[in-house]
């Protein structure tokens, strides 16, 4: 009988309620290791950590290698680290092979014989490293430049799980799934709290936005946050500016009148009049300062000094002269905007809250809501601790929202 091979792993932090602990073991098992607790030490209070020493055992280098990887991204780390290993980009936009793919999750490397922490987390990205700065930070492909140091492989690497919510238990208990039967109202007075929370302390509110919160006649109520001072950055596409406009211009959206929900004579036409008469103006903003603009989402945005970033497709009608077409130059304004955000709310829009959510470190609440549960299971699905999914129709949910933060009964 061959001799096996083994590894001595140690968990700190919560990982009993992080469930690091038995994700752990279930990942040797399934990978046909076998484990060996040495040590461990449970916290008796809810602001205790935990401490756990184990021996992981395989019967060939290669599933230990596995089984090492795959404890790393959990948040363990190997008894004896190793410093970080990396390998100078050769080509522009381009990777070294074998670099290391970082998760939203807090991440450190062992550099310079300290851990330091991992700037711009965010998940799909490698890790750059500048070692007479003592600085890494992820970077995505554009900023692969040649000559730049990036990780290469686990080792040296540390993953954080992130820990359970103790202030606001609403995304403890109502975060695990995705259901059109949650209470609503408790959960809308929580998600408010929390909101009023972020900027009491000086964080930001990111709201990713769909046409449909035009089409519900919802676009008052996103008005009214903004006003508020509960919205800092806006992210959409052409279609939810399009239609705002619209409806500011004609009082309709696709043609239908916003007030009688009846469709008016020529009004498929509107929304190609709005854009025209954006592209004469030169600028939603323009448009805004020359008065012809006087109500809407966009004009509320402009006015209060929201961060707007409407970031372009294939499909989009005109576009807006504000539409950021190339799909680089919107992920880097997108990724410079989501610096100080602490909380996003996601309304009735699957892509730009996919492409958003995959910008957002792990410690970045998250709130989906849609009529669709397939959409809001997939945005939701960030972490147990952290985001919120509810399946209700949108102009709803920011009528009540409204009138919560507003403090109406």
């Amino acid at each position: 009988m061959s001799q096996r091979l083994a590894v001595l792993l140690v968990l700190e932090g919560h990982i009993i309620d992080s469930l690091m602990l038995p994700q752990l073991m279930d990942m040797v098992m399934d990978l046909g290791g076998a484990f060996d607790i040495q040590e461990l030490r449970v916290g008796h209070r809810k602001t205790d950590t935990s401490f756990c020493r184990v021996e992981v055992t395989a019967s060939d280098p290669a599933t230990l290698d596995e089984i090492v990887r795959r404890a790393r991204e959990l948040g363990a780390q190997v008894a004896s680290e190793e410093p970080v290993r990396t390998e100078a980009v050769s080509k522009a936009g381009v990777y070294p092979e074998g670099f290391y793919s970082t998760s939203n999750m807090p991440t450190y490397v062992l550099l310079n014989g300290g851990w330091v922490p991992v700037e711009k987390q965010e998940m799909d990205c490698a890790i750059g490293i500048d070692r007479e700065a003592h600085r890494a930070w992820c970077i995505p492909f554009y900023e692969a430049t040649p000559g730049l140091e990036v990780v290469v492989g686990h080792q040296g690497v540390r993953v954080t799980p992130m820990e359970r919510s103790r202030q606001m238990e609403i995304f403890s208990f109502m975060a695990s799934e995705v259901s059109a039967e949650k209470p609503k109202k408790l959960l809308i007075g929580k998600i408010a709290a929390e909101m009023k929370a972020v900027r009491a302390e000086g964080g930001k509110i990111l709201i990713v936005s769909g046409p449909a919160v035009v089409h519900t006649g919802a676009g008052r109520y996103l008005s009214r946050l903004i006003e508020l001072g509960y919205v800092q950055v806006l992210f959409a596409g052409n279609a939810l500016a399009v239609h705002d406009v619209e409806a500011a211009l004609f009082g309709t959206a696709l043609g239908v009148n916003l007030e009688s929900g009846l469709p008016i004579e020529h009004g498929h036409e509107h929304h190609m009049r709005a854009i025209n008469r954006v592209r004469g103006a030169g600028s939603l903003r323009a448009m805004v300062e020359s008065g012809e603009l006087t109500s809407g989402v966009m004009k509320t945005a402009i006015d209060h000094g929201v961060e707007i970033v409407l970031a372009g497709s294939v499909r989009d009608d005109g576009p807006l002269p504000d539409v950021v077409t190339d799909m680089g130059d919107a992920q880097k304004r997108m990724r410079e905007a989501v610096t100080d955000v602490r909380l996003c709310l996601m309304l009735a829009t699957m892509l730009h809250s996919i492409a958003t959510g995959n910008m957002l470190p792990a410690h970045v609440r998250t709130v989906c809501v849609d009529m669709n549960p397939a959409v809001v299971t997939k945005l939701a699905d960030r972490g147990s601790w952290q985001s919120i999914g509810l399946v209700t129709d949108v102009e709803s949910f920011l009528r009540e929202l409204a009138q919560v933060i507003e403090g109406e009964p």
